[in-house]
């Protein structure tokens, strides 16, 4: 079989996964790194534009948890399927999902629009800084139902063993944004708008690209309207599966909140756009380990499927190597070159000396998020839902929010906002990879397993 990921070494399929994806993942983070970029040394208003983009944060991170909630709960699925050779169930999964994302993101773009004005003032901002998040944020919702195929979709051109083409779906977009953003916020002066504007472009064009290519004649498992109708049993497994993820981002989300509320009150708007510059630097730093376990989930969710039970092993082991190794070195860089990566988003001194001392609170420990991600993607890999939606839940919603809104008020001021980061990283970053190794690596083949992908547990034999 073409793409069979039984075959040769688990890490040198591993990689073979992620290295495209890393790429393409750094690629679309461009989408919204590029506009922070340009609009931090846009002439005249930069820290204010910096701060309205950062106040819509929460709403764009709002949209990624229902992506990865149909998703990154269907791409395991179909991985599942694919490996145990059911590929009229892979068709359906992969239907489903396409109409679980179109469906979901008319209607989110419908309540973000309409209530934006009460929420984002719910989530800090001021009156200067709402014109800039108001600004931005009605046009980049427009956009909601191509950013949400684009990327939701994509990991099925992943899990079909075509990283490549996964690649080029951001880079196409990216390469777009790349090019307008300068046009739209300099040559037509359009400030955070054409940021905005932009962005839609650039999103529109790379679903439009991932249609085209699953629906062509070069996948294994084409995307086809009969498999497009919404089937209640999958939509309960998609979603159970892919609930993790979205709580991931939803907590994210919650995080976002709770910080720029509470930096608003102890440090105003200045500490509101540096909490954004810090977000990019931990978004660019972080991408790699990302990408890395991202990469890992199709093979080890296949040869689960296949049941290669050694196999995952040597996969988990490879990935949480590789991945506290790289977090290390992120580490250092942040260590020793603080402001020379503020300076990617910012020329304003005042920014420079407020998030010189606050980035090194917020990346204190780094190497504790290897832990989580590796933690993390096995069990959402494996199809252990429960795990995984748990650890998302304990690390955001139940450390580091509760640490963000009272470490301030115990006299850190908004130190405390940052220190919550890495206390975080540490207990549920340990937490969820000790669990994962002792309920799930030491048992594998010798516990109740996923039957078919279909969530039924069967002894083996």
């Amino acid at each position: 079989m073409a793409n069979d990921f039984r075959t040769g070494k688990v890490w040198q399929n591993i990689i073979a996964q992620s290295i495209p994806l890393i790429l393409a993942q750094f690629v679309q983070l461009l989408y919204n790194v590029v506009d922070r970029v340009y609009l931090g040394h846009m002439p005249g208003d930069s820290s204010m534009a910096l701060t309205g983009v950062g106040l819509a944060f929460p709403l764009t991170t709002l949209i990624a948890a229902f992506t990865n909630l149909f998703g990154t709960g269907g791409a395991p699925l179909f991985s599942i399927a694919r490996g145990a050779g059911n590929e009229e169930r892979a068709r359906k999964i992969q239907g489903n999902t396409f109409s679980l994302l179109l469906g979901s993101s008319v209607l989110i773009f419908a309540l973000c629009f309409l209530f934006r004005e009460p929420v984002l003032y719910l989530f800090g901002a001021s009156d200067a800084s709402y014109v800039y998040a108001d600004a931005y944020l009605k046009i980049y919702l427009l956009g909601t139902p191509f950013v949400m195929l684009a990327t939701g979709l994509n990991g099925f051109i992943n899990a079909q063993g075509f990283p490549r083409m996964g690649m080029v779906t951001m880079l196409i977009g990216a390469g777009l944004n790349l090019v307008l953003d300068p046009i739209f916020i300099f040559v037509f002066h359009w400030g955070v708008s054409g940021a905005a504007v932009a962005t839609v472009i650039s999103q529109m064009v790379s679903a439009l690209w991932v249609l085209w290519f699953l629906m062509g004649k070069r996948v294994i498992v084409p995307l086809q309207k009969k498999d497009m109708k919404v089937e209640a049993g999958l939509t309960r497994e998609i979603m159970s599966l892919g609930m993790a993820g979205f709580i991931m981002q939803g907590t994210n989300c919650l995080v976002q909140v709770a910080c720029n509320a509470t930096l608003k009150i102890y440090g105003g708007d200045l500490y509101v756009g540096t909490m954004t510059i810090i977000n990019s630097v931990r978004d660019i730093l972080s991408l790699p380990v990302s990408g890395l376990t991202s990469g890992s989930q199709p093979v080890l969710g296949y040869d689960f499927g296949a049941k290669r039970y050694d196999r995952i092993r040597q996969g988990i082991r490879f990935t949480a190597f590789l991945g506290i190794a790289y977090t290390l070195l992120a580490w250092l860089v942040v260590i020793t070159s603080p402001k020379a990566l503020l300076s990617i988003f910012t020329s304003e001194q005042a920014f420079l000396e407020a998030g010189v001392g606050a980035l090194k609170l917020y990346f204190f420990g780094f190497f504790f998020m290897a832990f989580q991600f590796s933690g993390q993607s096995t069990f959402t890999a494996l199809g252990y839902s429960k795990q995984a939606i748990f650890f998302s839940l304990l690390r955001k919603a139940f450390i580091v929010v509760p640490l963000t809104l009272l470490l301030p008020r115990l006299g850190l001021g908004v130190d405390g906002v940052f220190v919550a980061e890495p206390i975080s990283n540490a207990i549920g970053g340990l937490a969820c990879f000790l669990t994962m190794y002792f309920t799930v690596y030491r048992r594998l083949g010798r516990e109740p397993r996923i039957e078919n992908g279909k969530g039924r547990r069967k002894e083996r034999s």
